[in-house]
This record gives structure tokens, sequence and C-alpha cells, in this order.
């Protein structure tokens, strides 16, 4: 996430220097105009969630999307549409494996130690198959647990796909 250091100056994410110039960009006018992803999502019409990933060179945008960005982050038309034309192709798959940043790497643990129940439920509800990851959804709440701590709700909503038998 970007911020500020005591020293005034804006932390960005360190995968952005692994990525082309436009995701920098992105984030750069992002945290000058101070909107959230949630203010994005609402300008653009999209989940916060997918036009995050748009910031990480992992989805997409189409036209009317790079239209919204440029307007909401005041940034060049022709520069979005020049980065996000016919020829790109998301980014998908950052990074190291397994994750270093502590975020990433516990949603990576959780996998790791609940991966197989939570397969093993999935086949049990619906069969021999897998959730899609390109039809997809993802959200992510804030929740008050029950002692009124402040509680992480990511809700994975994925087609489920059945293997073919030929």
């Amino acid at each position: 996430m970007s911020s500020s250091s005591s020293s005034g100056q804006i932390q960005t994410p360190k995968i952005l220097s692994t990525l082309p110039p436009i995701y920098a960009a992105l984030h750069a006018a992002k945290t000058k105009s101070s909107l959230t992803f949630a203010d994005l999502a609402t300008k653009v019409g999209r989940d916060e969630w997918y036009v995050a990933a748009i910031f990480y060179g992992q989805a997409k945008p189409d036209a009317s999307d790079v239209a919204k960005l440029s307007a909401a982050l005041n940034l060049p038309q022709r520069y979005l549409d020049e980065a996000f034309g016919e020829d790109y192709f998301p980014h998908r798959g950052l990074g190291d494996f397994p994750p270093q940043d502590p975020v990433l790497y516990r949603l990576y643990e959780v996998l790791v130690v609940y991966g197989y129940p939570l397969k093993h439920l999935i086949h049990e509800k619906f069969g021999d198959g897998i959730m899609s990851a390109i039809d997809f959804e993802g959200h992510v709440d804030k929740v008050k647990g029950a002692q009124g701590e402040d509680r992480v709700k990511i809700t994975l909503d994925g087609k489920f796909l059945p293997y073919r038998r030929w």
C-alpha cells in the first residue's frame, strides 16, 4: 500500500519496480488524489478488488475503465490508452514463491494449512472439479469479531468447473 513515511516521501509497493512504468504512475496518481480503491471502484463502476488488480497489471481494463481512470486520477487519456491498448495483456502471477511479504505469506499459509480440507469440501459438495479464477469475484470486508476486534473477511466466489471425462 502506498503511504507517506516520516520523511514525507511516498512509499510504493516493491513489486512495482518489476513492472512497466504505467503501474508506478497509477499508484502515484492514486496517492496524489487521496482516493482509495473503493473510491476508484465507484468512479469506474467495478469492484475495488478488480480496480486494484488493474494497478498491479493483473486485470485488463476496457476502454470505458481507462477513460474513467483517466478522469478520476487526472492522468492523460492518451497515456493510458497507449499503455492499455489492444496489445496489452495482464501480468498475472507476480512475485516470489512462496511470497516474502507478510500479508501474502499468511494468505499462502492459509492454503498450506487448510488447502486440502477446502479441496475436500469442494469435491464433497460439487464433485471432481475446480473453482475458476477466470470466472471469479473476490471481496475484502472489514468486520467486527465477537470481542469487538477488527477482522478481515475475504470472499472468494468462483464458478465451479467440473473435470471432463472423455
